[in-house]
């Protein structure tokens, strides 16, 4: 018997799909340019920035596409004088479930490739293995790398705290089939919630895993941000984890924005050791250089 169609995909206007980033590149993975082709997320991560205020996201768990995005992308593409790596799934996890049929970040991708520009993914989903063939043509020319958020490699407890998303076994054998097929891709070790994913364990079991799996790298932070309604969304859930945690949070931290691992130095030197000895790059200058071009070019030109 067949099922029911799925529902369609929600839209919501864009007046712009590229935007420059401000900051130097040898900052966060050295992008140029964000894009955020959806708005809205679900994966249902506890600790997600994004539902924070200032990003103005009004229904956050709902996903939805953004309509002409494809239009808008290929025009603000065309008018870029300088080519650069665009940074993709900061907001919004790009590989949502709409995607599947819907191939807008896989269209994307294909503009990316015809001009010349470089791609930085950060997801959680395992669908980006599809995009494995345009990975490899963008890194071959504008830069390409793909990064798998993972933030524990136990299974169990990432059902609790990003309970809709890939487990992370699923995301380590994701990671296998990227870098078995040469993109360049590590894993994206961040944030680490205090009392939660701050222990030894939980270090050894990331690294151990992102080296067993053929990554290339791993950036960690050792602690979480939260602010305003996304303080209190997380305050509320982290509690299925263990119900003294969210007074334990607000004893600790009280309104800081970042809250700090009370175990982050003895976890970034555990961290650091791990890395040197399965050859894992984790400084950002040294990720940035091994598969970023050094110098943008000034003319645009088209991979196909």
């Amino acid at each position: 018997m067949s099922g029911s169609a799925p529902a369609p995909c929600p839209t919501v206007r864009a007046r712009s799909i590229l935007q420059k980033v401000r900051h130097h590149g040898d900052e966060w993975f050295g992008i140029d340019y964000n894009m955020n082709l959806y708005r809205g997320c679900c994966h249902g991560c506890i600790y997600c920035d994004s539902r924070s205020e200032c990003y103005r996201v009004d229904d956050f768990d709902r996903v939805r596409v953004k309509f002409d995005a494809l239009a808008i992308l290929r025009r603000e593409l065309r008018s870029r004088r300088v080519r650069g790596v665009v940074g993709v799934g900061a907001m919004s996890d790009t590989y949502n479930p709409f995607e599947h049929d819907l191939n807008v970040t896989r269209s994307a991708l294909e503009l990316l490739a015809e001009h010349g520009f470089g791609v930085s993914v950060d997801t959680k989903s395992t669908l980006v293995t599809r995009d494995i063939d345009l990975l490899r043509a963008i890194g071959g020319a504008g830069g390409a790398i793909a990064k798998l958020t993972i933030t524990t490699a136990d299974d169990r407890l990432a059902r609790l705290i990003e309970p809709h998303a890939p487990a992370p076994s699923e995301r380590f054998a994701a990671l296998t089939e990227l870098a078995e097929a040469g993109v360049f891709c590590g894993v994206l070790f961040t944030p680490t919630l205090p009392w939660v994913t701050d222990d030894e364990t939980t270090v050894r079991g990331v690294v151990e895993g992102a080296a067993a799996a053929g990554a290339r790298f791993v950036y960690h932070m050792t602690g979480v941000t939260m602010r305003d309604r996304q303080r209190d969304h997380f305050l509320e859930r982290v509690a299925a984890v263990d119900p003294a945690l969210p007074d334990r949070y607000r004893r600790a931290f009280g309104d800081r924005y970042f809250c700090n691992s009370p175990r982050a130095a003895e976890n970034r030197a555990l961290f650091r050791a791990l890395c040197k000895e399965h050859g894992l790059l984790w400084r950002m200058p040294d990720i940035i250089a091994a598969y970023k071009p050094a110098q943008p070019v000034g003319s645009q030109g088209s991979l196909f």
